[in-house]
């Protein structure tokens, strides 16, 4: 690779300069550093910087979003504390979906093949019900099935299906879920081998 003809000029950041300068200083003050702001003055701050955002997230300390304008997370939603959303491209985090803390959801890297290291983005989408644990990345492109877990510290660069369990680097199956009804009628989920 030779990076002195590396040119990134046709990105399209997704909105003007002054927005994308606005929103740095916001994320410093209210989503990077350790201060107990409330979940609801960080959802309407992405919102106000044109994040779809639904009812009742949480979003803990010292989250890390670049362009929220690219995002849309769903009702009943949780991030935890230093997890980083690259929206290079369109991020889609579902409903009743929890993003464990030290995640990392990556939506851009670098084709390493060409002389000039072009930049390559792909969104990424995480469907509803699903559990990305601690410490795990998600590489541009991967979609993560309803109903999926992905195991702390787990590294996927290939879409999840829906139930199933993933773990390692890089992540592989390791079980199937599926749901019985018991006796009194509740739900109960069962891994499968």
């Amino acid at each position: 690779m030779d990076l002195s003809i590396y040119d990134n000029s046709d990105f399209d950041r997704g909105a003007p300069r002054w927005k994308e300068a606005v929103w740095a200083l916001a994320r410093f003050l209210f989503f990077q550093n350790a201060f107990p702001w409330p979940s609801s003055l960080r959802c309407a701050l992405l919102r106000a910087f044109g994040a779809k955002i639904g009812r009742a997230v949480v979003i803990r300390a010292n989250a890390n979003i670049s362009f929220p304008w690219r995002l849309v997370i769903g009702d009943h939603v949780w991030i935890g504390e230093d997890v980083g959303i690259l929206t290079l491209a369109p991020v889609t985090i579902e409903s009743n979906v929890c993003i464990s803390q030290r995640t990392y959801l990556c939506t851009g890297s670098h084709d390493f093949r060409r002389e000039d290291f072009r930049l390559r983005v792909a969104p990424i989408t995480v469907r509803e019900g699903s559990w990305i644990a601690a410490a795990c990345f998600i590489a541009p492109g991967v979609e993560i099935g309803s109903g999926a877990i992905v195991s702390a510290g787990s590294v996927v660069f290939e879409s999840v299906a829906p139930k199933t369990f993933v773990r390692g680097n890089p992540a592989t199956v390791i079980s199937e879920m599926r749901k019985e009804m018991s006796e009194l009628g509740d739900e109960r989920s069962e891994v499968r081998d």
